[in-house]
């Protein structure tokens, strides 16, 4: 199990920097499996901030919860950049969130390959009338919850960066 206590203070920071400046965040996790709307709800006073988080596991989901197009996955992959930027706009889309972090990537130990090994997260990041933003990271050397936990703290600091931008 992935523990998220040293996480909080991030959390909490963040919550508190989202509700000085009157902004909401909606989470699309798929590796993660809802981690990253974890750690934000266990900050009291979060539901000022978060508004909604999709546990988007498998393929079907991501299309159906998020309007990921189908043959964008069959054609580059669940674990791709275009996916995890598709997957945060479609977050900001079903939602009344100001800001979206999404998350696709393989936690292991089985499912890497040559081309996505195990640790590759793809992150998307967007703000309500911003570009969008993608991050890539390979979280080598790292058991499962060694890859969700430092995939959850990427995505907070992507968080924080797109809650800091001036408008």
């Amino acid at each position: 199990m992935t523990d998220l206590t040293p996480l909080q203070d991030t959390a909490q920071a963040l919550i508190e920097l989202c509700i000085a400046r009157g902004l909401t965040i909606a989470t699309a996790e798929s590796c993660t499996g809802g981690l990253i709307a974890g750690v934000l709800t266990e900050i009291s006073g979060s539901s000022a901030v978060v508004d909604r988080g999709f546990v988007t596991y498998s393929n079907a989901a991501k299309a159906d919860m998020l309007g990921v197009p189908k043959d964008l996955i069959e054609r580059v992959g669940a674990v791709s950049q275009e996916v995890a930027l598709a997957m945060a706009a479609g977050a900001l889309a079903k939602s009344g969130a100001d800001l979206a972090v999404a998350v696709t990537g393989i936690a292991g130990p089985t499912g890497g390959s040559a081309e996505k090994p195990v640790g590759l997260v793809h992150f998307g990041v967007m703000r309500r009338g911003r570009p969008a933003r993608h991050a890539v990271h390979v979280f080598a050397d790292r058991d499962r919850s060694g890859v969700r936990f430092s995939t959850v703290v990427e995505a907070l600091a992507l968080l924080r960066e797109a809650a800091t931008q001036e408008a």
